[in-house]
């Protein structure tokens, strides 16, 4: 599937945030440890998300390898800050390799990003994607199910928290595709917001800093696997891992 990771903490640099430990983040684009038969590389594009000192979301994203883009070495130095989200990707069969279907997705302040599959794309949201209005649909950035979840997502977030947008949203994709894999990460420069439904999903968090991951990138003690089918809140000093109260096979 993909890879991701939520950063919030003491700034750091977006490009040392990627090269970071023995299972850097682009080591896990080549060799990643725990795909759970989701693919065998993440090596169809990646993007760095960021925020700004007003709290506004800017990113970086590219069709290509993390390894290949000259942009990691010649200009990543220049991203840096306390709230950083690195996304990268192994597109699902059907869906197109391009800079726009790469996340981290988002907007002014929120940051989004998939590591799954929604089993049935594009049918299985033809119903769900009705109940958005056209012109959001028309703004759609890519033809994947990753930006349809965020348009989804988005939508459920102007009428009710983070936490239970995600768990009804997981809910009703659960609802008409059971097999998916919804491990998503969303996050508004302050705190973090993730599910793990299937795939793996970690955390490092301690009173200075809070870290969500599909994998470590390091042999730290400090990171705790999350167990499958729960739901993540983050923030330096604060993590909260319960159970997604969604019913499916």
């Amino acid at each position: 599937m993909c890879r991701h990771l939520g950063y919030l903490g003491p700034a750091t640099g977006a490009g040392d945030l990627l090269h970071r430990g023995s299972n850097s983040l682009v080591r896990q684009s080549f060799a990643p440890r725990d795909m759970r038969g989701g693919g065998t590389i993440n090596a169809d594009g990646f993007g760095v998300g960021w925020w700004a000192g007003d709290g506004a979301f800017g990113r970086y994203r590219s069709s290509t390898p993390v390894w290949a883009d000259p942009f990691v070495t010649e200009g990543m130095s220049s991203i840096r800050g306390g709230a950083l989200m690195v996304a990268l990707r192994s597109a699902t069969e059907g869906m197109p390799v391009e800079r726009s279907a790469s996340a981290p997705f988002g907007d002014a302040r929120w940051g989004f990003s998939l590591n799954g599959v929604v089993r049935g794309w594009p049918g299985s949201l033809a119903a769900l994607a009705s109940t958005l209005d056209v012109t959001e649909l028309l703004r759609l950035e890519a033809p994947t199910d990753a930006a349809t979840l965020w348009l989804l997502l988005r939508s459920r977030l102007r009428s009710s928290t983070p936490d239970i947008a995600l768990m009804a949203l997981v809910r009703e994709i659960i609802d008409v595709a059971p097999e998916s894999r919804l491990n998503m990460l969303l996050c508004n420069g302050s705190e973090m917001w993730a599910t793990a439904w299937y795939h793996s999903l970690w955390t490092l968090a301690d009173e200075d800093l809070a870290i969500v991951a599909s994998e470590p990138y390091d042999d730290d003690p400090r990171w705790q696997p999350v167990p499958d089918r729960h739901l993540v809140y983050a923030t330096p000093g604060k993590l909260i891992v319960t159970p997604l109260e969604v019913n499916a096979p």
